[in-house]
């Protein structure tokens, strides 16, 4: 494996992401000895994200930065997305917590009253976004790189 202490614990295919399936799946996880997950970074899979807390208590989840760069992007017109992308861009780029948080808050203000539908996307997502921060720093690109499912546990 070219990625230590990375391994697929598990696969399954469904035709939608209804939520259905997770369940069965995690439970799955569980019964092979899967435990002390605190964070799942997943591509905003809602039935996941429904399904995490009476599956893996104590588990957060971290959205994904390219997935949710595209979802506030589409909030824009076309001619405004290089503009919006800079600023999200860099909140995860910050040396510690507080500079990522001031980064976010940089950004809420940069969109302001230009565009209300990308603040209020913005500002309702942060907590989603910003989960890689509970975590130490030489993490961080570890987590947020990912654009897919992943879990950290012990």
């Amino acid at each position: 494996m070219s990625d230590p202490g990375r391994e697929i614990l598990g696969l399954d295919a469904a035709s939608s992401d209804d939520g259905a399936r997770w369940p069965a799946f995690l439970r799955s996880l569980i019964s092979r000895d899967l435990y002390g997950v605190q964070l799942v970074v997943p591509d905003a899979h809602t039935g996941l994200v429904n399904t995490m807390g009476a599956n893996l208590p104590g588990a957060s989840w971290q959205r994904g930065r390219t997935h949710y760069a595209r979802n506030l992007l589409s909030q824009v017109p076309k001619s405004a997305q290089p503009w919006v992308a800079t600023p999200l861009r860099t909140v995860s780029e910050q040396p510690d917590t507080d500079a990522v948080k001031a980064r976010i808050v940089y950004a809420l203000n940069v969109l302001g009253a230009e565009f209300p539908k990308a603040l209020a996307h913005l500002d309702t997502a942060q907590h989603e976004l910003l989960a890689f921060t509970a975590f130490p720093r030489e993490i961080w690109r570890q987590i947020w790189s990912r654009h897919r499912l992943a879990a950290m546990g012990r």
